[in-house]
């Protein structure tokens, strides 16, 4: 089933990374754009923003951001009331973004509005932000209508020779080019894994890079269904582009490939988006997340710390 983007429009960037693609995203779709983080230099003067405040702690944990995120909770609702359907910007290797897009995303879905979701994952070695990104990522993808994953790690795999800053403007090169394709294509209601190359290789080499980073996340028989964003389709021979569509159709059968070619850039590469159905590598981030949600205690909150400012002398 296809995810239907009703207006108005309203993109939320959560932390510095996501406030960055919600402006672009704004400028891209010509809608509204909020941007909500705990540090205030993550704003811009040009577009509205709430500050989660952590008082005096200058290195708050993500369970200290998301409860200080709960006490601006009318403050969100207040914002996203007017709007049909939000598009949330999360990076979920920040403490920002693993921390806040429970909260936002929770809270969309209790005001009724349709949801989509970006959310990029962190790479391997940085193994102090997996399993909160991983927890994260399970709650955005239960309160939301669709959820679009890109994984830095696949991506780095892929192009070991990539620096992590390549790897970040590749990452949001690809959610832009989906972002922009919004009104004329198809997004499926469902988890999405989003995949793309570097620049500079032939339209082959990019398409085989974006098969391997997607078989990188999920297994082949999960894939139900992948849009090919060709990148600069207009300067491809089309001996190539019926080369692709063929390599495609044999890969990911006929009926379940689509490719887009609406896209005029002057370097060429693909991006591919494929629905996923089942487990993906990131169920693994948290330990506890094969416990199925009607046995897990303590689901209906996330893990959040507050200050309950009780007055506990030590006993002697």
């Amino acid at each position: 089933m296809s995810f239907n983007v009703k207006e108005p429009v309203l993109v939320i960037g959560l932390g510095g990374v996501g406030s960055k693609l919600a402006i672009k995203s704004k400028e891209a779709l010509n809608s509204d754009c909020l941007q909500i983080s705990n540090n205030s230099k993550d704003f811009s003067n040009e577009n509205p923003a709430i500050h989660v405040s952590t008082d005096s702690i200058i290195n708050p944990s993500v369970q200290l951001i998301r409860g200080s995120t709960y006490k601006n909770a009318d403050e969100i609702r207040e914002e996203i009331s007017s709007y049909s359907t939000v598009i949330l910007m999360s990076n979920l290797a920040g403490k920002a973004g693993s921390a806040m897009a429970p909260v936002v995303s929770e809270i969309c879905k209790e005001s009724g509005k349709g949801l989509i979701s970006f959310a990029i994952m962190p790479f391997k070695y940085e193994k102090d932000r997996i399993f909160n990104s991983g927890v994260a990522l399970k709650r955005v993808r239960t309160n939301s209508d669709c959820t679009i994953v890109l994984d830095n790690d696949s991506l780095l795999e892929s192009n070991p020779d990539l620096s992590p800053k390549a790897c970040y403007e590749i990452a949001n090169g690809a959610i832009m080019h989906v972002v922009e394709s919004l009104g004329t294509s198809d997004i499926t209601a469902e988890t999405s894994i989003l995949t793309s190359s570097k620049e500079g290789q032939n339209i082959e080499d990019s398409l085989r890079d974006s098969l391997k980073m997607l078989y990188g996340n999920a297994p082949p028989n999960s894939v139900k269904r992948s849009m090919i964003y060709v990148v600069g389709g207009n300067n491809i021979p089309a001996g190539v582009l019926n080369s692709i569509t063929n390599l495609t159709s044999g890969i990911l059968s006929e009926s379940n490939s689509q490719i887009d070619m609406s896209s005029t850039a002057d370097e060429s590469k693909v991006v591919m988006l494929s629905s996923i159905q089942g487990m993906t590598k990131f169920d693994n981030y948290d330990p506890l997340g094969m416990i199925p949600q009607e046995d897990t205690l303590d689901w209906s909150t996330p893990d959040c710390s507050i200050d309950c400012k009780l007055d506990l002398y030590q006993l002697e």
